[in-house]
């Protein structure tokens, strides 16, 4: 633009001079006129001057568009700092919902941090963590030979009753606490009357204890009853409690009364399982098999389950005490509790390597409030493409509490999958796995058997759309259903127990509306018994 058309256009030139910016000074409003319509003549005239006038325009409209959008961002940030339910971290302002501390009542914990359980409020528990140290048996578990001389004993006849812890008095679940809690109505534990005093003292309330009555029935034989599932008025199958004040060198028997299933790994060899806390100490030798003419056996107590017309089974076994004034538990198998389950992930968290390769986040809260934890284990590095080009494995486990041995599975796969291998690396490359370590943390928390606090069984309601009755479910199937959005899932593996059969099986389910697809899903079950046939048949799948 030439400077005689930059005089032409400022509102301010007089006669070809530039006139005082005093207002007193400025022309009439009919000059104003005239000088305006002028300057319009000699821009539109002028194609450089008409360009130069579109662009101070578009100038001005972007700095008033610019100012207005930072006038209203100002604003909705101020409405939003307003609420309690959102926090802003200090590097990015972006608002993200803050941990429900109104209704869950303890403060929110860092992810990866020991958060304690959470329990019913009417069910008690000992102030005392149990923990047991970590042992890996050198050889294979020693079978037993099954004792069955046909006589079936007769129980129930009376005793003195040393243990007794009633069963939960509510018929749901209301709400739940944190921490221990006062002894229940009802229950009681034996005192010793004097030194020479033989009796065992138990104790289950602790975590994932299960472990009802105990009556001393002579000297050194005790039946012990188990609780059923909590809201329930069955499910008795697991088992773990701890016994005092025994005496070494003495046979102790140990008979379970209120037993549902009629067959067991018991009568084909499987020994009891048992935890020294000497033993462990000493010897540095944690739970291992023990016992002695073990038998699984129906007896003469008909079941209260709505069921009269059958009767309850028995696990009767008979061991010895390694030494004086121990502390000892019994288990169905390898104790794994939730509190396990949050000191593994705490240290798998902490690790710098295998947390670069394993995501942590929360899935939900059970409706006790207990945290689920859901697993995002890939290599993380690589370009978009390769990342989008990824299929999907999801793997869940302890969906039954009671099932222990499925979270033993869980965490040797976590080991593998986060481990330095190459066929590790191989599947973190092509794989994102998606894990749910436990979907059932208030059973296992209660020491259940196969139920949640809702008093059902969760592997019967997969198909349920009550999210606030079973919400690890919902939510499980909401994240696969946002997955196969994302990305084709190409295997969903269940990791279960079974208190009847042996070694490593698998239940599948056949596409009956596409027949095609019946071969495509047994081919996993074919890798694995090709990998390890000792350990894995695929002719009895189902």
């Amino acid at each position: 633009m030439s400077r005689d058309a930059t005089e032409w256009f400022n509102p301010y030139r007089l006669n070809g001079t530039m006139a005082s910016r005093d207002p007193l000074c400025l022309l009439s409003l009919e000059d104003w006129e005239k000088r305006a319509a002028e300057a319009q003549a000699v821009v539109d005239a002028d194609p450089e001057l008409k360009k130069a006038r579109c662009r101070l325009e578009e100038r001005q409209k972007r700095v008033e568009r610019e100012g207005k959008q930072k006038k209203e961002k100002d604003s909705f940030e101020a409405h939003l700092r307003k609420t309690t339910q959102l926090i802003f971290s200090s590097s990015r302002q972006m608002p993200t919902l803050c941990e429900p501390r109104n209704l869950y009542s303890f403060k929110p914990q860092l992810l990866g941090a020991p958060v304690p359980p959470r329990w019913p409020n009417e069910v008690s528990c000992i102030p005392d963590p149990i923990s047991h140290s970590p042992y890996v048996p050198k050889h294979r578990e020693l079978l037993h030979k099954p004792d069955n001389d046909g006589h079936v004993p007769q129980h129930g006849n009376g005793g003195r009753l040393v243990y007794f812890y009633p069963p939960c008095s509510e018929p749901y679940f209301k709400r739940s606490r944190v921490g221990e809690s006062v002894a229940s109505e009802g229950s009681m534990c034996c005192k010793l009357e004097s030194s020479s005093d033989y009796t065992l003292l138990f104790e289950s309330r602790f975590e994932s204890g299960n472990l009802q009555k105990a009556v001393q029935v002579r000297p050194f034989e005790y039946e012990l009853w188990l609780r059923c599932d909590l809201y329930t008025q069955k499910h008795t199958q697991w088992y773990y409690f701890r016994v005092q004040n025994m005496r070494p060198g003495v046979t102790y028997k140990f008979t379970i009364m209120n037993l549902l299933k009629p067959d067991s790994l018991y009568n084909h060899g499987m020994k009891v399982l048992m935890y020294s806390e000497k033993k462990a100490t000493q010897k540095k030798i944690g739970w291992h098999r023990v016992g002695h003419h073990i038998r699984y056996y129906k007896n003469n107590l008909r079941r209260e389950d709505g069921k009269a017309d059958q009767f309850c089974y028995s696990l009767t076994w008979q061991s010895e005490f390694p030494y004086m004034d121990d502390v000892c538990y019994f288990a169905h198998c390898y104790p794994y509790t939730y509190s396990d389950l949050q000191e593994y992930l705490q240290k798998l968290s902490q690790d710098t390597i295998r947390s670069q390769i394993c995501k942590q986040r929360i899935l939900c809260r059970t409706i006790a409030g207990n945290l689920v934890h859901v697993l995002t284990i890939t290599s993380f590095a690589g370009s978009p493409v390769e990342a989008e080009a990824k299929r999907a494995i999801v793997v869940t486990a302890r969906v039954h509490p009671g099932e222990t041995n499925a979270s033993w599975m869980m965490k040797g796969l976590l080991d593998f999958l986060t481990g330095s291998s190459r066929d590790a690396k191989i599947l973190r490359d092509n794989f994102v796995f998606k894990i749910i370590p436990m979907l059932n943390p208030d059973g296992v928390i209660v020491g259940n058997y196969r139920c949640s606090l809702a008093g059902r069984d969760l592997n019967r309601n997969y198909r349920t759309n009550l999210k606030d009755s079973f919400p690890t479910v919902w939510y499980t199937k909401q994240m696969v259903k946002r997955l196969t959005q994302e990305r084709e899932v190409v295997l969903y593996c269940d990791f279960h127990g079974h208190s009847r059969k042996q070694n490593v099986f698998i239940y599948g389910c056949d596409n009956k509306t596409d027949p095609s697809m019946r071969l495509h899903e047994r081919v996993f079950p074919m890798m694995l018994q090709k990998n390890a046939p000792t350990k894995v048949c695929t002719n009895g799948v189902s």
